[in-house]
């Protein structure tokens, strides 16, 4: 049985206008993504990937077309988002920042004391609990901002980036805890990246995206069996195919758009 329809966009449109320019960052993006569905966006920079994203998160409006993020039914927020950086609030501790979400829709003490418990173990961050961000690493932060996204249980959860300012080795263990949890909550996400490997560790589907504007220029659907590693990724043949076929999609997008 196919699974419902979590996230639906239609000709989505967005322009910028300053003073007397205009730039087109999405032109009528069309797409579909299912419920529990784990999607990574891929395409060269300037393409509308962010635009994207903070449309969906009600922090820009489309110029025309449509979405829609589909209710489960539940008194659920339609969507949390974990940027970049800067993500976590500087004057709340560890745990504070996990709970507030929680704490501004003004659910029960009790349950926002179980969730956020709950997900500090599973982000590794009860030791830190009453540590503030100034005394975090970077890939610290980016276990609050994850911990406090999934902590909140939204509809949808979309990811800018959140791993590209991190080393290597904590990029790895980070995707690992973020996979372990996606695959408990099996919650639908948009995920951002510029890293094949990351997609095709990650990803479900992917959607490879055109240079500006941005549309959907095609998708690949991700066959490896969950779960995976990286080794397994690098190692399969497949996924060495489709790596090839993203990194000339982007080769020939960037040439495209210098012409």
């Amino acid at each position: 049985m196919e699974e419902p329809s979590k996230i639906v966009i239609k000709n989505l449109t967005k322009v910028f206008y300053k003073k007397e320019s205009r730039v087109t960052a999405l032109d009528r993006m069309t797409t579909t993504i299912k419920d529990g569905e784990f999607v990574c966006l891929v395409g060269p920079s300037g393409c509308g990937k962010t635009t994207l994203l903070r449309i969906l998160a009600g922090l820009e409006k489309a110029s025309t077309g449509s979405y829609q993020i589909v209710p489960s039914g539940k008194d659920r927020p339609l969507q949390s988002m974990v940027f970049q950086e800067k993500g976590v609030i500087p004057w709340l501790t560890v745990k504070e920042n996990v709970a507030f979400g929680l704490k501004m829709r003004k659910l029960p003490k009790s349950i926002i004391q179980e969730r956020t418990d709950y997900y500090l173990k599973k982000t590794g961050l009860n030791e830190s609990a009453s540590l503030y961000p100034k005394e975090l690493s970077g890939g610290m932060k980016q276990r609050v901002s994850i911990a406090r996204a999934f902590a909140n249980d939204p509809e949808i959860l979309l990811m800018d980036e959140p791993f590209a300012a991190l080393d290597e080795q904590n990029k790895f263990i980070l995707q690992e805890e973020l996979l372990a949890i996606w695959t408990e909550t099996k919650k639908t996400v948009l995920f951002i990246t510029h890293s094949i490997d990351e997609a095709l560790l990650l990803a479900d589907r992917i959607l490879l995206m055109s240079a500006q504007p941005g549309k959907i220029a095609s998708e690949i659907q991700v066959h490896l069996p969950r779960p995976r590693t990286m080794e397994q990724v690098r190692a399969d043949q497949g996924a060495a195919a489709a790596f090839m076929e993203i990194r000339k999609h982007l080769q020939d997008e960037v040439q495209a758009s210098r012409e």
